[in-house]
């Protein structure tokens, strides 16, 4: 079992509440993603990567009650706990694997994902956004919601200071604070240019990045229509 998946499923059960907690823009770092997760279709199919609980799918299923998701993480207790969470909608299907090496199948909609990209390394990262284009229908969206590195040494430390200066005065305990920062030891987070340099490689069109509060940024890119160039 991996590092990272041995931390999230010790974390499973408190995930959700301690989401808010860690990410102090969370309203609207969430509310944003859902905003521009908008195709044609009706009822999309989505794919939620690294979907853990599946808060983020929770989120989309408000917007799309009709969609059908694919949610892949690879903590499986993490899952257990989006089974519980949409035990009334059939139109959820979970595969508990490493996204990262992972065959899909089928083509979607729709690919998001919210703070989990940032643990792939930079190669893997760029993989992912390859495979991400692959599996995207045309006029598709890919979605990530996701912490970046400082562009320089100064803003990373901004960046890292504000946030702990935000959890420690958040009222979580002392014991799930330092379990958070010993997770943010696994992070492999790369800067936001880099990341959107590597989206338009893999084939993206209208690459943006949507919203951007310190550390935590919500990229955007489309698959474009082969018909309409």
């Amino acid at each position: 079992m991996s590092e990272i998946q041995r931390k999230f499923d010790a974390i499973s059960k408190k995930y959700d509440e301690q989401r808010r907690k860690f990410i102090p823009c969370f309203d609207d770092f969430y509310g944003t993603t859902v905003s521009v997760a908008s195709v044609d279709a009706e009822n999309p199919g989505i794919l939620d990567i690294g979907a853990g609980t599946g808060l983020l799918s929770a989120f989309l299923m408000e917007r799309y009650p009709e969609a059908s998701f694919a949610l892949i993480d690879i903590s499986e207790k993490m899952l257990d706990m989006a089974k519980d969470r949409f035990r009334n909608n059939s139109n959820v299907k979970y595969i508990a694997a490493d996204y990262s090496t992972y065959d899909f199948v089928e083509k979607y909609d729709m690919v998001v994902s919210a703070l989990s990209i940032h643990h792939l390394e930079d190669i893997e990262k760029k993989k992912l956004y390859k495979k991400s284009y692959s599996i995207l229908k045309e006029n598709g969206v890919f979605i990530n919601a996701d912490q970046v590195h400082g562009e320089t040494p100064f803003i990373e430390n901004m960046n890292k200071t504000t946030w702990k200066q935000h959890i420690e005065s958040s009222g979580l305990p002392e014991e799930e604070i330092m379990a958070g920062y010993e997770r943010v030891k696994l992070d492999k987070d790369s800067s936001l240019d880099q990341q959107l340099d590597w989206l338009k490689e893999a084939g993206f069109s209208d690459v943006s990045c949507i919203y951007k509060n310190y550390q935590f940024a919500v990229m955007f890119g489309k698959k474009p229509d082969r018909n309409s160039s």
